[in-house]
């Protein structure tokens, strides 16, 4: 079992909130009877399910996916807050940890706002909704910067700032989106190896996350055809089954079976659902079955883990994931039924 601190850390009473809220999210059955509706009632049913007050508080400025999506995104930042708030001492440390992501995606979706030249009105409407007030600073950001490194240097001071401070190009919004998933990865791993936040389980969960984002990194890298220099830049370090020795020989490859069979070799790699899901990428051109076999993997090691600490952080880090696979089915619900995509179509790109 992890290490439970002493202090005024609430493990049992915030593994029960986390437990309990987890119970209450909606399951595969009830999802499945989401995607048999017309779009128009969709809205209605997941207002029923614990969306209502972020749906009404849209419904006057926005409609159809427009207005799902905003409250959707709404309600996950109004649960997280909920979370961490009702956690304390060494147990709120170890969870902000985990939480601070979300805040890197928000950074991330200035930026891509900015380089894209969105006018802020259009920012403040829909991708950033000005009434979510979690979304204010990077509206700022929006609002003032028309760079990539005057957004940069406006974070002068931040964590960051800090992760931005060395790139010299301000087209390449890739290179900015890489460093700060470096800088995430390497502050988290860093709190988690030592000192109050140090938390040996939680820290193995993250470096198999690594693992994951390289596994993608270098499956994409491949398929838009860069250069064994440039898919070797795309990795993140710090992971733990697949080490720096077989990253390097995986930026080599030349095609899919050789970057497969290169990471097979890799210790602690598990290669289970990969055949077929690198069959299934290929017949429909996406990384959508690669990355569906990962992420299994992960939620299932993460209820492990979750089994194995039930008074330990991970009661409510694998609520927040199960919520983040929740708004992540009801987006991709809702934007392929307004595309007019088939159910069936629907059904194979979600989680369950």
């Amino acid at each position: 079992m992890a290490t439970v601190a002493t202090g005024q850390s609430n493990w049992a009473n915030a593994s029960a909130r986390g437990k309990s809220r987890k119970a209450q999210l909606i399951d595969a059955t009830r999802m499945r009877q989401l995607l048999q509706q017309a779009p128009d009632a969709i809205a209605a049913s997941i207002a029923e399910m614990g969306y209502r007050p972020e749906l009404d508080l849209y419904a006057d400025t926005l409609t159809g996916v427009d207005l799902v999506e905003a409250a959707l995104n709404h309600n996950m930042d109004r649960d997280l807050q909920q979370v961490l708030g009702f956690c304390q001492g060494h147990l709120k440390n170890l969870v902000s940890i985990y939480v601070e992501r979300f805040t890197y995606q928000k950074m991330k979706t200035a930026l891509r706002a900015i380089r894209s030249g969105v006018s802020y009105e259009h920012v403040a409407s829909q991708v950033l909704p000005e009434r979510n007030e979690a979304n204010r600073p990077w509206l700022d950001l929006v609002r003032n910067c028309e760079t990539l490194q005057e957004a940069s240097a406006a974070l002068e001071g931040t964590q960051f700032g800090k992760a931005l401070a060395d790139i010299d190009t301000d087209d390449d919004l890739v290179v900015y989106e890489d460093a700060l998933d470096r800088y995430y990865y390497a502050a988290a791993t860093k709190k988690l190896r030592a000192g109050t936040t140090r938390h040996p389980v939680l820290l193995r969960y993250l470096r198999t996350e690594i693992d994951h984002r390289n596994v993608i990194n270098m499956f994409r890298a491949l398929k838009q055809g860069l250069s064994s220099e440039e898919r070797a830049e795309l990795t993140l370090p710090g992971g733990k089954a697949i080490t720096a020795t077989y990253l390097r020989q995986a930026a080599e490859a030349d095609n899919e079976e050789a970057l497969l069979e290169i990471l097979r070799r890799a210790p602690g790699f598990v290669d289970d659902g990969f055949d077929e899901a690198l069959t299934e990428s290929r017949e429909r051109g996406t990384l959508d079955p690669i990355v569906n076999v990962l992420t299994t993997q992960r939620l299932k090691l993460l209820s492990r883990m979750n089994m194995l600490n039930p008074l330990s952080a991970f009661p409510l880090i694998h609520y927040i994931e199960r919520k983040v696979l929740e708004v992540t089915n009801l987006r991709l619900l809702v934007r392929g039924k307004a595309a007019g995509l088939d159910d069936d179509v629907i059904e194979a790109h979600m989680m369950f």
